[in-house]
């Protein structure tokens, strides 16, 4: 019988797999911020990576998949925010520590893409409606989690306005950092402006929302 190669064990091939997701991400990212989103084409991203077009698909979708990582971890960032509080805190005093948390750490999710990536999203139309489109589904995930805290229907008006409120807050100092970012200014300096602008935002809200949902 002739000798056969033995199939590569699942491991392996889970990391062949991510080997090459990592390999197309960062040629579509060197060609975004070489020539934008909208100029950029797939099978410019599948000749730089030396893949086949299908294989960029089969990892990334959409095209904006490959510019914007972290969508379902955006999207959910609130909501588990909220699931996460503390006994005796309410949503609002959650999600103002998990923002100050972000803030601190320069995450993403607040807005620390670095003035490359900021550009590349402020220049593209169809990033830009990406991004709008995420800020509403995390807002939707937020209703979802504020309507198990309180024990009320997601649809409830209650729920689905304190959500809005708190999507709005979010999704304005969001856009302020990367406002900052564009502007030059360097991550320190933009932290400490958003931690003081960031307290005047949650002040807002605190006349209506300081109590609500408490673990």
């Amino acid at each position: 019988m002739a000798n056969q190669t033995p199939a590569p064990s699942a491991g392996l091939r889970e990391t062949k797999k991510l080997e090459t997701r990592q390999l197309i991400s960062a040629h579509a990212t060197r060609l975004f911020l070489a020539q934008g989103f909208e100029r950029t084409t797939i099978a410019e991203i599948a000749a730089a990576a030396r893949v086949a077009k299908k294989t960029v698909t089969n990892y990334f979708p959409r095209k904006e998949d490959l510019a914007l990582d972290h969508q379902e971890e955006f999207a959910t960032s609130l909501a588990r925010a909220v699931d996460a509080r503390r006994p005796g805190e309410s949503a609002l005093a959650a999600l103002r520590r998990a923002f100050a948390d972000s803030v601190a750490s320069r995450d993403r999710i607040a807005g620390f893409s670095g003035r490359e990536s900021a550009r590349m999203i402020a220049d593209s139309p169809t990033l830009s409606a990406c991004v709008r489109g995420l800020h509403d589904q995390r807002a939707r995930h937020l209703a979802r989690s504020l309507a198990e805290a309180t024990g009320t229907d997601a649809d409830d008006i209650t729920v689905r306005a304190a959500a809005e409120l708190l999507g709005a807050a979010h999704r304005t100092l969001f856009h302020r950092v990367q406002e900052l970012t564009l502007a030059g200014h360097p991550d320190e300096r933009i932290a400490r402006t958003l931690t003081t602008e960031a307290a005047r935002v949650f002040d807002l809200l605190e006349p209506a929302l300081a109590d609500y949902a408490t673990a």
